[in-house]
């Protein structure tokens, strides 16, 4: 689990591809400070497993379903991208819940600039567009930001000047794509919704205390 805080910048120093799935080597110092094999990190967004690290550098496999799902796919060397260490049970949750499973991809459609922040709109795919409402979370390449605005296929964020600091969203273009992961809390509820109206059109919430 990750709270969206993202810890540093790192670097795509290594990238393999073959077959179905990809190899990525990044350069974050921070992330593998006390990483191991087996750990998770957040790239981007997306959780990965390191498999292989050293002093300032470690390598996650990348499997077909992520690369489907994210933009970790079109990743190259040198590119940058935020890193966030799996939460320490006890620390303080200071963005929300977030897994790093990813639900699908958004493109920037308009970047415009305030006196103190930068306002963003991003497409919304029509499957998250229930899961999206306005004064709620969403993580964008793994930040924690709060939705201040949603229309029926588009939503905005307002980023404040350490966010556009600390993070890649700084360097966001219209036309840049960007990872999307939804509230999960929104996630169950449109889960259980889906439960209540099937019973509903299959007659089975009839009253059982009167056996009828």
């Amino acid at each position: 689990m990750f709270t969206g805080l993202i810890e540093e910048v790192g670097e795509v120093v290594g990238v393999e591809r073959g077959g179905d799935a990809a190899r990525l080597t990044v350069r974050g110092p921070l992330a593998v400070s006390d990483a191991t094999h087996g750990a998770s990190i957040s790239v981007s967004g997306v959780c990965l497993t390191v498999i292989d690290s050293g002093p300032d550098w470690f390598t996650a496999d990348v499997m077909s379903q992520t690369l489907a799902m994210s933009s970790l796919g079109e990743l190259r060397e040198g590119q940058p991208v935020n890193l966030e260490r799996a939460a320490q049970v006890g620390d303080r949750l200071g963005g929300h819940i977030v897994q790093g499973h990813v639900d699908g991809t958004a493109e920037v459609l308009a970047v415009t600039d305030g006196s103190a922040w930068r306002v963003v709109r991003f497409t919304l795919p029509s499957d998250l567009a229930p899961l999206v409402a306005s004064k709620g979370s969403i993580a964008v390449d793994g930040v924690s930001l709060t939705v201040s605005d949603v229309g029926p296929d588009w939503f905005e964020v307002s980023l404040i000047p350490e966010t556009l600091t600390a993070t890649t969203l700084g360097t966001l273009v219209a036309g840049s794509r960007v990872n999307l992961e939804t509230d999960i809390l929104a996630r169950h509820v449109q889960r259980m919704l889906q439960f209540t109206e099937n019973l509903d059109l299959t007659g089975s919430t009839t009253d059982r205390r009167s056996g009828q």
